[in-house]
């Protein structure tokens, strides 16, 4: 017996094919409804971040240039703006009041004022595991404890922070200090100096422009073991979305990896859009010394991937800039961090083997 549709329809038992034929248009209809209604939501799930840096775009901060260029903070459902800093520009205030959702603070040491001055922030992750924070000197000179005979040329803010830590650990004299202007000229003309610096970027500068290789003494590997790069955000976002803040520490930790060990021109190409005075040249230098030093990915990051942090070195770092006169005593200094969001193994896999 032929079905109702088979007669009152016209198709014969068994024509598969003129039915796809007659019911196809709707078909196709229905399936593109059904795509732009999911890209609509897909595109609405994804969550607004605006994360502030502390300086232009440069190689130091690749990772998150790297992560937000190749699509990874997108992979994770986060639609991130990252709001550069500048020489006029201090977007670490606008953290506490809502502007910023995330803020790459310079050290540990910014961690530690939060908690002094009652500011709801707290660090989340550790992009650097090492300070780049150098001292720069002429070829001759070999010995760290040689720098002490020189004249220094270091900021204000270098002398409020590190130097105090000089002082107290190896006896470094103030009264041989000179203002660091961040332009390496005195340095140049004085044979008998040494300049402060970033390893990822002055060294490079002093090479380029006198035509000699420095001597370079990374602060981290004499025990001033701050962390850097960290993720700051505000206390409130990590009780009430805590998932937003794993997220994007997660994004940004696969950046980092992708822009230490992969092709990083992705990151690259963004920074210079954002900063036309990066060169090729420089955010080469920039990855290569960030590689050689292990500012990124050494110590304790080895094991527990990109960002880690540990209470032991936050405690190490406390009782030096406490003994340094740098940090009062006292003050509560696990509320400056929290180790929620770190030390999972992200991005582990990513790191080449040797």
């Amino acid at each position: 017996m032929m079905s109702k549709c088979s007669m009152d329809c016209g198709v014969k038992p068994g024509d598969d094919a003129a039915r796809a034929m007659r019911f196809s248009p709707r078909l196709r209809i229905a399936i593109t409804l059904l795509v732009m209604s999911f890209s609509a939501a897909h595109a609405q799930a994804l969550d607004k971040v605006r994360f502030g840096t502390n300086w232009v775009a440069e190689g130091e901060h690749g990772g998150f240039y790297q992560a937000l260029a190749d699509g990874t903070y997108k992979k994770y459902g986060l639609d991130v703006t990252i709001v550069p800093g500048g020489p006029n520009v201090n977007n670490r205030i606008l953290l506490p009041v809502g502007k910023l959702d995330f803020f790459m603070s310079a050290n540990t040491l910014q961690s530690f004022d939060a908690v002094e001055n009652n500011i709801p922030t707290i660090a989340v992750a550790a992009s650097f595991q090492k300070d780049p924070q150098v001292l720069i000197a002429r070829p001759n000179v070999q010995k760290f404890e040689d720098l002490k005979k020189l004249t220094l040329f270091v900021s204000k803010e270098g002398m409020a922070t590190y130097f105090q830590w000089l002082k107290s650990e190896y006896g470094f004299d103030e009264s041989k200090v000179k203002p660091y202007t961040f332009n390496p000229q005195p340095f140049l003309a004085d044979k008998n100096s040494a300049m402060q610096g970033y390893v990822t970027s002055e060294p490079y500068a002093i090479e380029e422009r006198a035509r000699f290789k420095p001597s370079v003494f990374l602060l981290a590997d004499y025990g001033f073991n701050s962390y850097s790069t960290l993720i700051e955000t505000r206390r409130d976002l990590v009780e009430k979305k805590p998932d937003l803040v794993r997220r994007f520490v997660n994004a940004s930790i696969i950046g980092w990896y992708h822009y230490i060990y992969g092709d990083s021109k992705p990151g690259n190409d963004l920074i210079k859009k954002q900063n036309p005075e990066m060169t090729d040249a420089l955010l080469a230098n920039s990855i290569a010394k960030m590689k050689q030093y292990g500012i990124v990915d050494s110590g304790d990051s080895l094991r527990l991937g990109i960002g880690a942090m540990s209470d032991a070195t936050m405690k190490s770092f406390y009782e030096k800039m406490v003994r340094a006169g740098v940090v009062k005593a006292g003050i509560d200094y696990r509320k400056a961090y929290t180790l929620q969001f770190v030390d999972k193994g992200v991005g582990l896999n990513l790191r080449p083997k040797k």
